[in-house]
């Protein structure tokens, strides 16, 4: 338990870092969030494929021959590019609303929309039971959202930024509700790693005709910062988060891990004042509150409910 925690605690640290290191990326070069997507997505890829090589041999499977059902395919395809797709938009978007509308205010949409979006889709999609207190923080993060945009008269909440922002919640929905869709019909046997690597290796692919044609390569006079900040979001936020975000869900409660998460945007909104020297309002505080507030009673309101049935 206690070294899942610490896996996670490291997992959101690092993570409310890469939309600083994103930032400064920008402001170092003619780089765009489709080229910085898509560079991630590579180099992260290719440390993982070069880091599995180093990993222990996982436990063997049952050695009675396997039958690849048809539908079994489909939902592994499914998942596969459904969730390559997913995240692409859920990173992209979310570089874009950095962009558009600064590093904290662009976290915090994001990862208090997120959650969100998931609960209402699996509610609409999956049959998936919200309950009043779930009920009660929708509502509760829906107006933490309305008082972050419409209570901003300092004209620091940029309403392109927050669409882009909301725009990556849904991609991290979907990807979500993917999971689960196959996990309920027991379709859901990729393990974490080769889902990741074949997440990044598919949005790769997405992202790859949408970046040539913003510019792929940087034009700048700070070449060794760009090089620098790319190897650490590739190494550090990506290679390296991911697989111990993955591990840390495994050990603790989904409410716990949900909770512990929030340290995402915090930490991002502390660098945006601190390092790229961005401001919050007193609406922009107060809709920051009550929309992270919402999200940790999403968390406790959910783990009271039962399990899902799977098929």
């Amino acid at each position: 338990m206690g070294r899942g925690l610490a896996y996670l605690a490291f997992a959101g640290t690092t993570w409310g870092t890469t939309g600083a290191a994103v930032d400064i990326i920008y402001r170092s070069s003619d780089l765009g969030p489709m080229a910085v997507s898509f560079w991630r997505y590579v180099s992260g890829l290719a440390l993982l494929l070069a880091a599995r090589a180093f990993l222990p041999n996982r436990p063997a499977r049952s050695s009675a021959p396997r039958v690849a059902r048809p539908r079994l395919r489909g939902q592994r395809l499914l998942l596969l590019v459904g969730t390559g797709i997913g995240l692409a938009v859920f990173q992209t978007a979310y570089f874009g609303a950095v962009q558009e509308t600064g590093l904290a205010v662009g976290t915090i949409v994001t990862l208090g929309a997120g959650p969100v979006f998931t609960a209402i889709g699996g509610r609409l999609l999956l049959n998936e039971r919200i309950g009043r207190g779930g009920v009660l923080a929708v509502c509760g993060a829906l107006a933490g959202l309305a008082v972050l945009v419409l209570g901003d008269q300092a004209g620091t909440v940029d309403p392109l930024g927050v669409g882009l922002a909301l725009l990556s919640a849904a991609g991290y929905a979907v990807a979500t509700l993917l999971a689960r869709w196959t996990g309920r019909r027991g379709g859901g046997g990729e393990d974490p790693y080769s889902l990741t690597m074949w997440s990044f290796g598919i949005g790769a692919a997405v992202l790859l005709p949408l970046a040539w044609a913003e510019g792929i390569i940087p034009h700048t006079d700070h070449l060794g910062r760009i090089l620098l900040l790319m190897a650490y979001v590739a190494a550090v936020t990506t290679a390296l988060a991911y697989p111990l975000y993955f591990a840390g869900v495994a050990a603790v409660r989904a409410t716990t891990a949900a909770v512990v998460m929030l340290i995402e945007p915090v930490s991002a909104a502390i660098l945006a004042v601190t390092l790229l020297g961005e401001h919050l309002t007193a609406a922009t505080i107060a809709g920051t509150l009550l929309l992270l507030t919402a999200v940790a009673g999403l968390a406790v309101a959910e783990s009271r409910l039962p399990a899902p049935a799977t098929a």
